[in-house]
C-alpha cells in the first residue's frame, strides 16, 4: 500500500497518535498534512508518554522520515521546543523534514487570534489562541511568509519586519499594545537559523520516495467534523483535517492513496462550543470524562463527552471515501451497564441518517438509540477478535452496518500494544 491516509471521524481526539503509530511501523515516511501546534497527539510506549504537537507520530521510529508537509502552518518556538524535548528523551529528530512550503506563524497572528475571540463576547468559537486561523488567514490573503525564506536570511528579516509594521499599525488603530518590531525580527531570525537544516522540497522528495517503493503515511490534526468546509461552521478549524485535504497538503495525488482509515472513539467528545446531539452532562458525563482522561494534550481544557453517533460516521464514511475504521478507547467503557449508540436522528417530525448541512439545524436534532449491555470486564488482555466478548462483537457489528465499512483495529486500552487488529496492518 503505497499511501495510507489516517483521519478523524469525529471532533478529533479520538486517538489518532496511537493507531498513526501503530501503522508508522510499516511504513518509511509519516507526514502532517495540516493544521499546527493547536493539536496534539499522544503516544505511550511503555511507561514513557509522548505528547506530539507539530513532529509527526512517526519520529517514534528510527526507520521513519518525519514530514511536516506544506499545508501546516508552523509556529517555529513550539516545533524547536518539541524537538529539544524528544531530543533530550533520547528521540532523535534529525531525520525530520519541512516543506519549504509550509507557512509560519508570527506572534501578531496570536494577537489577532485573541482580539478576534474577545470581540465575539458570547458568540466566542472557543479557539486555542495559538494564531492557526489568522496564518491561514494571511495564506488566503497572499501576504503569508513560508518557510523557505528563511533561506536568505536578509530576505526574511526583511519581510517580517514589513509584516510586523503592518500589524502595528492595526493594532494602534484598535488602542492595542504595539509589538516590539526589533524584538520579533530577532527572535524570528534566531528560530530561522536553525530551521534551515530540517529544510526540503517535500513534495519531489516524497513523489521520488513512491517511484522508489516507498510507504507512506499521511496523518490529519483535527477530525472530520472540525473541517473547514464540512464541519459543523463555524465551530471549526481553519483547514482541512479530511482525506482529500491530504492530497492539498502534502503534493501527493488522489490516486496514489491506496487506503484510508478512520479513526473513531467508543463514545464521542468536543472541545469548545458547537451543537453536540449525544452529548451527556452531569455525573454521568463526568464518569467519562475521568476514566478516559478527557482532557486536551494541549490546552488541558476539559472535553464535552457523549455517546458513539453512527450518523456522525456515516457522514464521515462518505467525505472520506473511509476503507476502514480504528474504533478505539472501548476500555473506558468497561464498567457501563448500558452502552448508548445513536443510529439516527429525529427532525420535524421525521427521523432521518443524513447529517445535517449546517450547525443550526444540527442543534435541534434528538437521537434515536440503540442501548448495548455494558460488558462489565476489563479488555485490556484481549488480543485476537474471538477474545471480545459479545456485546463488543455487537456494537462492532452495528458500527460496520451502519458505516459500510470494516471495523480493522479494536482499542482495548491506552498502551502500544493494547489493540486488537481485525485487519492487518501492513
Amino acid at each position: 500500500m503505497p499511501v495510507t491516509v489516517v483521519v478523524g471521524t469525529q471532533w478529533g481526539d479520538e486517538g489518532k497518535a496511537k493507531v498513526i503509530d501503530l501503522l508508522a511501523g510499516s511504513h518509511s515516511h509519516v507526514v502532517r498534512y495540516q493544521g499546527g501546534h493547536n493539536a496534539g497527539h499522544t503516544v505511550v510506549v511503555g511507561d514513557e508518554r509522548y505528547a506530539l504537537q507539530l513532529v509527526p507520530s512517526g519520529v517514534l521510529y528510527e526507520h521513519v522520515t518525519p514530514v511536516i508537509g506544506n499545508g501546516v502552518v508552523v509556529d517555529l518556538a513550539t516545533l524547536f521546543g518539541e524537538i529539544d524535548t524528544l531530543e533530550s528523551r533520547g528521540v532523535s529528530c534529525s531525520r525530520l523534514r519541512v516543506s519549504t512550503l509550509a507557512h509560519l506563524i508570527f506572534p501578531w497572528h496570536q494577537r489577532q487570534d485573541a482580539i478576534s475571540e474577545s470581540l465575539r463576547g458570547e458568540s466566542k468559537l472557543g479557539t486555542t489562541l495559538k494564531g492557526i486561523g489568522p496564518a491561514y488567514a494571511d495564506k488566503v490573503k497572499r501576504i503569508g511568509i513560508r518557510a523557505g525564506e528563511v533561506r536568505d536570511s536578509e530576505r526574511f528579516r526583511a519581510l517580517v519586519k514589513e509584516r510586523a509594521t503592518q500589524e502595528n499599525a492595526l493594532f494602534a488603530s484598535l488602542d492595542e499594545p504595539l509589538l516590539n518590531v526589533d524584538d520579533v525580527v530577532n527572535q524570528s531570525d534566531a528560530l530561522a537559523r536553525r530551521l534551515v537544516p530540517y529544510l526540503d522540497d517535500t513534495v519531489n522528495m516524497l513523489h521520488d520516495a513512491i517511484e522508489r517503493g516507498a510507504t507512506i503515511l499521511l496523518e490529519g490534526a483535527q477530525a472530520t467534523f472540525l473541517d473547514i468546509d464540512h464541519g459543523t461552521y463555524p465551530y471549526v478549524t481553519s483547514s482541512n483535517p479530511t482525506a482529500g485535504g491530504a492530497c492539498a497538503g502534502s503534493g501527493i495525488g488522489p490516486r496514489d492513496i491506496t487506503r484510508v482509515v478512520g479513526i473513531a472513539k467508543a463514545y464521542t467528545t468536543r472541545v469548545g462550543a458547537g451543537p453536540f446531539p449525544t452529548e451527556v452532562t452531569g455525573e454521568l458525563g463526568d464518569r467519562i470524562v475521568d476514566i478516559g482522561h478527557e482532557f486536551g494534550t494541549v490546552t488541558g481544557r476539559r472535553r464535552r463527552p457523549g455517546w458513539l453517533d453512527l450518523v456522525m460516521l456515516r457522514h464521515a464514511v462518505r467525505v472520506n471515501s473511509l476503507s476502514d475504521i480504528a474504533l478505539t478507547k472501548l476500555d473506558v467503557l468497561d464498567d457501563f451497564d448500558t452502552i448508548r449508540v445513536c443510529v439516527g436522528y429525529k427532525l420535524d417530525g421525521r427521523t432521518t441518517t443524513a447529517f445535517p448541512d449546517d450547525a443550526e439545524t444540527l442543534s435541534r436534532v434528538e437521537c434515536v438509540y440503540q442501548d448495548i449491555a455494558g460488558w462489565k470486564k476489563s479488555l485490556r488482555r484481549c488480543r485476537a477478535d474471538s477474545e471480545l466478548p459479545a456485546q463488543v462483537q455487537h456494537l462492532l457489528s452495528l458500527v460496520e452496518s451502519h458505516t459500510g465499512v470494516p471495523v480493522s483495529v479494536v482499542g482495548v486500552g491506552p498502551e502500544r500494544d493494547d489493540v486488537v487488529l481485525r485487519r492487518s496492518m501492513s
